[in-house]
């Protein structure tokens, strides 16, 4: 089994950065790419921000474009997130996740809260 454990979340002024982290780990896995999801109260989870592991592939959401920016630690089996310029809508609980092969997404953190304050 793999672990997906984020931190980093918390409570922060609009227009300030966050950095959340992502540990992969358990047995021996492969990892294809990993992503950022988020779900705010009341909305479904979205799409946030993905990473291949090998060519270093990078997608956003349009709503996060420009302000995010998805990074990977390959030794450390760990993906970031560094969100700037954070408004209230970005206010969610956000998860990572970790795909062994490029169709779907095989494990999911638990998740870290995200509140942004206007």
């Amino acid at each position: 089994q793999v672990q997906l454990v984020e931190s980093g979340g918390g409570l922060v002024q609009t227009g300030g950065p966050l950095r959340l982290s992502c540990v992969a780990s358990g047995r021996s896995f492969s990892i294809h790419h990993m992503g950022w999801f988020r779900q705010a109260p009341g909305k479904e989870r979205e799409f946030v921000a993905q990473i291949t592991w090998s060519e270093r592939m990078i997608y956003y959401a349009d709503s996060v474009k420009g302000r995010f920016t998805i990074s990977r630690d390959n030794a450390m089996n760990t993906v970031y997130l560094q969100m700037n310029s954070l408004k209230p809508e970005d206010t969610a609980v956000y998860y990572c996740a970790l795909a062994e092969n490029p169709e779907r997404y095989d494990y999911w953190g638990q998740g870290t809260q995200v509140t942004v304050s206007s």
